[in-house]
Parts: C-alpha cells; sequence; structure tokens
C-alpha cells in the first residue's frame, strides 16, 4: 500500500455508455478542451514551481520514518478506469497501515506525525499534479474514490460521477474539508459508508450537472482560501459553492460589460460610415474604441445602480427594458456634457454620439431580448403553419378582463394554438362591440351567447369574467341550451390575489356559487376519483377534458356525439 508501484490500468466492470454519461454534444467538447488545456498548461507550471518545496516534504517525509516518499493509491476514474493516484506519503510503512479501513480518522495510529501535519494542510495532494498532467485527473472533478468503496454506488449515480474526470478538489472536498475529524475509531467506514459517503455523491451529481470554467475557478478559489487558518472554520453554502464570486461576477458583470463593448463600437462604426457620405470625418479605430470603452464603463455602472445585472433577460418583463433605457438616458447625458466641457464644437460629432447612442440602445435590447424574439418569430410561423393544416376547437372567452387576457394569452401558446382557436369575446359593454382585444373581436354580449355558440359551431365556452361567474352562473348551467358546447370557469387568481392583502377579492362570490359544480372549473381531477370531486388547481389546458358528459362534446368540423 505505501510502497511505490509502476503505473497499471485496469477497467472496472461497469456497464458505462460512454456517449450516454458524457452526453457528448459541441459545448461540453468545447468545453472540455479549454479545461484539458488549462489542467494541463497550470499542473506543468505547478510541478516546476513547486519541485523544491517537494524536494523539502520529501525529506522530511524520509526523517519521520522509514518508506518511500509517495504513495500510490488505486482510485476510480473516468468511465471506470482504475488509475493509480499519487500522494505524498502520511502512513507508517507497517503490515498494519495495509490491512486498516480505507477511510480514516483523526485517531487513526497509522498516520506519521510528518502526516498528520501535511494532512491538516493538504499538501499531501499535491503530487495529483502528475495525475493531471497525464490526463487522468483535473484540478476540480468528483474526488476518486477507493475502487472498493465506488462498488457500493448506485449504479446510476456511478455512472453519472464518472462520466468526468476526477479533480484534486471538488465542492464535497471543501465542505468535508475535515472529514477525518467527522470520523472516528471503531466505526469509521460504516459511518462514512451510510453518512458521509451519500451526501458526498450528492454533491457529485450536482458538480457533474453544474460544471463549468468559472464553477471550476470558484471551487479552486473557495478551496485556497479555506486553507487560511483565519477562515478556516467557514462553511460556505451550496448556492455559494456552486454559483460563487467568480461565476456571479463574469456572468453578471464582465460577459455584460464585453458584449455592450462590442454592440457600442459596432454603432460608432455603423453611424461614422453612414455620416461620412455626406462629409468628411475623422474618428479614427483608436478614438473609436476609447470612445465604446467609456461608454461600457458608463452602462455598465449605470447597470449596477439600476440593478440591470441581475436581470434574467430569457424571463425579463418588459418594464425591464425601461430600466435599461433609464441607465442609457443618463450615460447618453454624461457622454454629451463631457464633449460640451472638452469643447467639441461641431454639430457633427454630436449628430454621431446621439446616432451611435441610439442604435446602441436598440442594439443592447434586441441582444438582451433576442432569445424571446427569436422564439417568439419561430412561434408565429409555427402556429400559421398549424392553423394552415389543422383543425381546432372552437372557444369562446366569456370576458374582457385580465383572466380573460390571460387565457388567451394560453391560447396564444404553441402547444395550445394548434388544438384551440378563440373566435371572439363576450362583454356586455356596449361601446367594446366590435373592437379587438388581445388579438380577436368582441362579438357580442351574454345574451347573445347562445346565438354565437351557434353562429360559429363554438365547441367550449371558458366563463373568465368573476363577476359573470357569481351573478349569471345559473344560466350556464343546463348546456344543451349552449348546443352541446362544454363549459369551464376559468378560477379567478386576481381575486384570489386581491383577498390576501384584505381586499373584497371574490368574497361576495362564494353565496352565488352554492351550486357550482367542480367539473366545470378549468382544473383538473386527482387521479383518485374515489374522492369525489377533489381538484388540484392547476389550469392545464392539456386536461381539458374535465366534464363528466364527454359524449357531447364538439369539435369543429369533427361532431362526436353518443
Amino acid at each position: 500500500m505505501l510502497r511505490s508501484k509502476p503505473r497499471q490500468k485496469e477497467t472496472r466492470n461497469v456497464d458505462l455508455d460512454k456517449q450516454e454519461a458524457t452526453g457528448i454534444n459541441f459545448r461540453s467538447v468545447l468545453e472540455g478542451w479549454v479545461k484539458r488545456v488549462f489542467d494541463f498548461s497550470t499542473s506543468l507550471i505547478g510541478l516546476i514551481l513547486l519541485s523544491p518545496f517537494f524536494l523539502l516534504i520529501a525529506i522530511l517525509i524520509k526523517r519521520d520514518s522509514s518508506g518511500p516518499v509517495f504513495y500510490w493509491g488505486s482510485r476510480i476514474g473516468r468511465h471506470g478506469v482504475v488509475f493509480k493516484m499519487l500522494k505524498f506519503r502520511t502512513m507508517y510503512e507497517t503490515r498494519k497501515s495495509y490491512r486498516g479501513p480505507r477511510v480514516t480518522c483523526k485517531e487513526d495510529d497509522r498516520i506519521t506525525p510528518i502526516g498528520k501535519w501535511l494532512r491538516e494542510t493538504k499538501l499531501n495532494e499535491l503530487p495529483q499534479l502528475w495525475n493531471v498532467l497525464i490526463g487522468e485527473m483535473s484540478w476540480v472533478g468528483p474526488r476518486p474514490e477507493d475502487p472498493a468503496i465506488s462498488k457500493t454506488w448506485p449504479q446510476k449515480i456511478a455512472r453519472e460521477i464518472l462520466s468526468v474526470r476526477p479533480g484534486i478538489t471538488s465542492p464535497a472536498s471543501v465542505l468535508y474539508r475535515d472529514e477525518e475529524s467527522m470520523l472516528h475509531a471503531g466505526a469509521v467506514m460504516q459511518k462514512y459508508l451510510h453518512e458521509l459517503s451519500p451526501d458526498k455523491m450528492r454533491l457529485d451529481q450536482l458538480y457533474v450537472r453544474y460544471r463549468s470554467f468559472w464553477l471550476d475557478l470558484d471551487v479552486m478559489l473557495w478551496t485556497a482560501l479555506l486553507l487560511m487558518p483565519k477562515i478556516k472554520a467557514y462553511s460556505p453554502p451550496e448556492q455559494l459553492l456552486f454559483v460563487g464570486p467568480v461565476t456571479r461576477l463574469v456572468q453578471r458583470y464582465v460577459s455584460w460589460f464585453i458584449w455592450d463593448f462590442l454592440i457600442v463600437l459596432i454603432s460608432i462604426g455603423a453611424i461614422g460610415a453612414f455620416v461620412r457620405l455626406f462629409g468628411p470625418l475623422h474618428i479614427g479605430w483608436f478614438r473609436a474604441m476609447v470612445m465604446a470603452l467609456g461608454c461600457s464603463v458608463l452602462y455598465s455602472g449605470l447597470g449596477v445602480l439600476f440593478s440591470t445585472n441581475r436581470i434574467h433577460w430569457s424571463k425579463a418583463s418588459s418594464w425591464d427594458a425601461v430600466r435599461l433605457g433609464g441607465g442609457w438616458f443618463i450615460a447618453t447625458i454624461i457622454i454629451i456634457g463631457l464633449h460640451l466641457y472638452l469643447g467639441f464644437a461641431s454639430l457633427r460629432s454630436y449628430g454621431v454620439i446621439l446616432g451611435a447612442s441610439l442604435l446602441s440602445l436598440f442594439g443592447m435590447i434586441v441582444f438582451r431580448y433576442r432569445g424571446r424574439l427569436v422564439s417568439g418569430l419561430l412561434s408565429k410561423l409555427l402556429i400559421h403553419r398549424l392553423n394552415a393544416h389543422s383543425a381546432h376547437e372552437r372557444v369562446l372567452v366569456v370576458g374582457s378582463g385580465r383572466t380573460a387576457e390571460h387565457i388567451a394569452w394560453l391560447m396564444d401558446h404553441p402547444t395550445y394554438s394548434r388544438k384551440f382557436k378563440i373566435v371572439g369575446f363576450i362583454d356586455d359593454d356596449l361601446r367594446s362591440q366590435g373592437m379587438e382585444i388581445y388579438g380577436s373581436k368582441v362579438i357580442g354580449r351574454v345574451d347573445d351567447i347562445r346565438r354565437i355558440v351557434k353562429a360559429f359551431d363554438v365547441g367550449l365556452i371558458i366563463l373568465a369574467d368573476n363577476q359573470i361567474v357569481s351573478h349569471r352562473y345559473s344560466e350556464f348551467r343546463n348546456v344543451e341550451g349552449f348546443n352541446f358546447a362544454r363549459i369551464v370557469v376559468a378560477p379567478d387568481i386576481f381575486g384570489s390575489l386581491n383577498s390576501l392583502d384584505g381586499g373584497a377579492g371574490n368574497g361576495g362570490v362564494r353565496d352565488n356559487l352554492k351550486d357550482f359544480q367542480c367539473q366545470h372549473c378549468l382544473a383538473r381531477y386527482s387521479n383518485n376519483h374515489s374522492s369525489g370531486h377533489e381538484l388540484m388547481i392547476a389550469p392545464l389546458m392539456s386536461k381539458l377534458r374535465i366534464t363528466e358528459d364527454r359524449e357531447k362534446w364538439k369539435i369543429s368540423g369533427q361532431r362526436k356525439r353518443s
């Protein structure tokens, strides 16, 4: 165990589908290459710089006890390949060291005095730079486990953890850096396998799923920081461990600064080229880059002030664009004021500044909302294509308020637009008749519903007005009066929310809905019907078949009657 042995590889009998385990795609291949280049270059530099320090530790180990300097331990690696992991020897060279438990505790008498210091400072792990250099390990990755212990892992978890190279450090290593102090002599293996190992596997799984170059830098930073005596006792929360300072700095500040710089530079170039069509203009690329850099610094600083750097733009609201515009407006005022202060008097220069500033704002908004713009365009094309080739159930929405607006929004989603089509809205307001709202026209009042259902061959009526539901729900009880169209009631989410702050909410509705039937709710039954009309308040449109009168359903062009 303690003697240096030639490196030997053997494959553990684990049925690993490498392609499935690695989830090969272009991005993962690129990140893998970046990680490998980083590992190789930094481990080589580290071995060269630390070689005198290694020599000093080797002398201390030889003077402390007899035996080899290094320890080659068998560990399970990527794709289940067993390799020899290199460490400084920390145990006595005796038979007891070979036959003892594979996990050590703080009171373990097999550990030498210098070995104890090496373990506490983690310096015994430094020789693993050699494993990193030759590609058996990485700087960051799940810690390589003893092959005998890895056989206790569930097959699915082992497949996921062993899909990446093991590492010198990992999130689990950071949180369990004092693992030996958590174990006590006598029941070391039992406690390790039943208490520590499951949580370490969970953390390793999280690392594999969220791994990135920036996460690796975060883990390396935490590892270095928590080795310092004054902050050694600090235990970072998982949230801060997996999305640490480096990841936050890059995602929230650096990446947006770079993109804004490029957008501003392109805007200055485009406006400058346009102005030069009408006369001479001498900006120069160097001055343009300085201007772009200054604007990007201003935008980034104001982004921190307006908190626009914390917006998840793929899920941003329209108001967030206004916040971005506020920062842009202040930055533009500062830039123009600075030019006035410096004595620039050319109107052409101010035209370039204003033009480039407006174009930059447009570019920044388009770039930040690019995902939603592209998906919206593709959705419209998909809906147009589906509308031309598929039959829809015609839907009449009763109401024109916020609930009706959200019903229209749901119906416009590609998932439901292929099944349903809104023929119009019902509103008792005479001024709204014939007007278009939420993409469809108001085609009548409540008293006109029976006529409209028959005229438009409506198959589904959605009651999306709380007042109509509360006062006239009894009129909709007899579905035969509506030419067998299904009738459902949209949940009054807004009324429920209003009641939370002490408002009137929908409290007055309850008395008028004494005979309210759950099968008319826009909700779904639970699978267990034995408990009666038990509801799950989840308006899943795919579960619209809620009425028990299935034989009365009607789909446009496909009448289904018993």
